[in-house]
């Protein structure tokens, strides 16, 4: 139950699999909801893995303590490590015995979120579970063949609904993700609530110049992974070197991940080494830098629940070209912001970008500015607003009255 007053600060604890150091939109999401939690007043806790080898620990950070319990390497990924589910449920039922938190938001169903949401069950702490993550994230680090890989994802479906439907509401970031869980893992009613952006960070200040480079640049920003299909990207600028030299089009790509060096060489046999920059992870003023220089912000995953690095493309005023694949279409007016494109077809998407491109000046600007009006849509203070609300017992039906 929620204790004392509607103005009262609450504790609030946030269960999460992943959270920085990592670099991925469900961590960057938990982050921000705990740093503007923090500074409303509350108490905030946050449960994770720890990013090394190690017994559990406790971080004292700006936005949050941070419980981090000890954790094991995923033999099939670099970065990600996983907690085992007994020592989850032992850790944080004792966790919640100590901080005794008004509510738990759980941000997954695996091996924190569940044992998270089964402790506030048994312990009668109201639970709210939030889904950023897709099964079928799981294929590329499963080393079975892919009729395994679908058991694994209907099981995976089945076992989010099971936990997520423990607590008094489970959001996700868009309708189309909403949908997407009440078709495979029977969650009904599922709110669709944005991560949120905060705008302002990323336009340009009055008097501000921007320092471009002599040529058009695309830019992609995420984990380089597999299902993010940067090798598409990377293929569209090689085609349009080919077919379009007048635009000479240059990419460049913010991020990391295990396909790095499978994009390396995708990129030398297409012999635009000279076009395609690579810069790793970057501080957020580069980032920012980054955004604000792109003449086209690119993003061809296919597994994508909001895909908040796109938010932040268009809060910048760069016209977006996307793929056309889960949650993607909803950030994208065709010929008013952008373009889609068929998933996995680089000539497709080199036909859009240089629409775009071929656009006279005042109308490609025109196409950022409607790409910044659509992000601003996407309010982080209206996101914390109704995620503070429903910490404090709106029903469902207040909860869509704010959205």
């Amino acid at each position: 139950m929620i204790r004392d007053t509607h103005e009262s600060p609450l504790t609030v604890l946030i269960a999460a699999d992943t959270y920085p150091p990592d670099v991925n939109g469900a961590a960057v999401f938990c982050h921000r909801l705990a740093t503007a939690l923090h500074e409303r007043g509350h108490d905030v806790h946050v449960v994770a893995a720890r990013s090394e080898a190690g017994e559990d620990m406790v971080e004292h950070r700006p936005e949050a303590t941070v419980h981090r319990l000890r954790s094991h390497r995923a033999f099939t990924h670099e970065y990600y490590r996983l907690v085992t589910p007994w020592h989850a449920a032992r850790a944080i039922d004792a966790l919640l015995a100590e901080i005794r938190p008004d509510v738990v938001h759980a941000q997954c169903h695996y091996m924190i979120g569940q044992a998270a949401v089964n402790a506030a069950e048994r312990r009668r702490v109201r639970t709210v579970s939030t889904n950023h993550f897709m099964p079928e994230n799981l294929d590329p680090f499963l080393p079975f063949p892919q009729w395994v890989r679908d058991i694994v994802s209907r099981n995976s479906w089945r076992d989010m609904g099971r936990i997520m439907g423990k607590g008094v509401m489970v959001t996700t970031p868009t309708a189309l993700a909403a949908k997407a869980m009440s078709e495979h893992a029977g969650l009904h009613g599922v709110l669709p609530i944005s991560n949120g952006i905060d705008a302002a960070k990323y336009e340009l200040a009055p008097g501000e110049v921007v320092d471009r480079p002599g040529h058009p640049v695309v830019l992609f920003v995420g984990r380089l992974a597999v299902e993010k299909n940067v090798d598409v990207l990377i293929r569209a600028v090689a085609h349009l070197a080919r077919v379009r030299p007048d635009l000479d089009v240059h990419l460049e790509i913010v991020g990391d991940g295990e396909q790095r060096d499978r994009l390396d060489r995708i990129t030398e046999e297409e012999g635009v080494q000279g076009r395609v920059r690579r810069l790793g992870h970057v501080s957020e003023e580069e980032l920012r830098a980054a955004y604000l220089r792109a003449d086209v912000f690119c993003q061809p995953g296919t597994a994508e629940l909001q895909s908040l690095v796109s938010l932040e493309a268009m809060s910048a005023s760069t016209p977006v070209v996307l793929a056309d694949a889960m949650a993607l279409p909803h950030l994208v007016d065709e010929g008013v912001n952008g373009w889609m494109f068929p998933p996995g077809d680089h000539v497709a998407l080199a036909e859009r970008i240089a629409r775009v491109l071929d656009l006279p000046e005042a109308e490609r600007a025109a196409y950022g500015a409607a790409s910044h009006a659509k992000a601003m849509q996407h309010s982080a203070r209206r996101t914390v607003d109704v995620f503070e609300a429903i910490y404090r017992g709106a029903t469902p039906a207040e909860v869509r009255a704010m959205l």
